[in-house]
């Protein structure tokens, strides 16, 4: 029975004809928002060693990307990795260095695919005609973390950039036909008693993907104090299997679904716990939208 949703897993095995992993790495690279240049105490939910297990930690990328195939290619029989620059700001250096650290794929003939994770704000057309470079070779996907449409919440979240800086960067990174994913965050109008009408304008987007993240709280981060001073609630897990369907309902059916709920080293969480039942919370995704009788896209062709 086909999936009520276009997944992620649904769409590497129609590119690539058989399943593939993709590896996050920590590439050594900065974010403006915590190095002083924007800001030096980052956005208000973010603790990056949450949820990259080289975060940090000063790993060499080579030894990552060695360690993570090894692993993968023993526990899952996967034969092709999608090299993930995941933590922190992936394109947040010169262009020297960017090239220097994107070209380590080319030493890991398993590597089939480059996807690089970054802020709106840290992209230029120099930049993006570098990633463009990689096309010919690899499947490349470029992931803007955008959370909210909103500026007044993406000012509350300290997230330093506008929405305005996104659909500029959008705007050149289709002017180079790359793959464009946005990260959203669900659940920030419930906590913050905000009206987002984020669904709307992401259906309009010129994008490929959406990646969701439930709002959680992490230790020793600004949202930590906030939630425990009774000034943040946070969602049910009930409640976001519904608002994800709400949402997948209202974008088109082409868009692939990166992932469609977040996790978290429960090391470093505080709420909500039910986070990383990833499997049970994508088994009741699809029996929500099977009672409800849709899909994604279901009133997105309605229009």
């Amino acid at each position: 029975m086909e999936e009520p949703y276009y997944s992620f897993n649904r769409y590497l095995r129609e590119k690539f004809g058989e399943k593939v992993h993709r590896i996050s790495i920590d590439a050594g690279f900065s974010c403006p928002n915590l190095d002083g240049t924007l800001s030096k105490k980052g956005c208000i939910y973010c603790d990056n060693k949450a949820f990259s297990n080289f975060a940090g930690r000063n790993v060499e990328i080579s030894k990552q990307i060695e360690t993570s195939i090894s692993y993968l290619a023993k526990k899952s029989n996967v034969k092709k990795f999608i090299l993930y620059f995941q933590s922190f700001t992936n394109t947040y250096a010169d262009i020297e260095t960017l090239k220097e650290r994107y070209d380590i794929a080319k030493r890991f003939p398993e590597i089939v695919g480059i996807f690089i994770s970054t802020r709106p704000d840290c992209i230029d057309e120099e930049k993006i005609k570098l990633i463009s470079s990689y096309k010919e070779k690899y499947l490349v996907w470029l992931e803007y973390g955008l959370q909210t449409t909103n500026d007044d919440m993406l000012a509350m979240l300290n997230r330093r950039h506008t929405y305005e800086d996104f659909l500029s960067a959008i705007k050149i990174t289709r002017k180079y036909d790359i793959n464009t994913g946005v990260h959203v965050i669900l659940g920030l109008a419930q906590a913050f008693s905000a009206a987002i009408d984020d669904v709307q304008k992401i259906a309009a987007f010129d994008i490929h993907g959406i990646k969701f993240h439930v709002l959680h709280v992490l230790k020793d981060t600004v949202l930590n104090k906030l939630y425990g001073s009774g000034k943040v609630k946070l969602l049910e897990e009930d409640q976001y299997v519904r608002m994800v369907c709400d949402f997948l309902e209202k974008i088109p059916k082409n868009i692939v679904v990166l992932r469609l709920v977040s996790s978290a080293n429960p090391a470093h969480l505080i709420a909500p716990p039910w986070i990383n039942k990833k499997n049970e919370i994508i088994l009741k995704i699809k029996k929500e939208f099977e009672k409800r009788g849709t899909c994604q896209g279901y009133f997105f062709a309605k229009r």
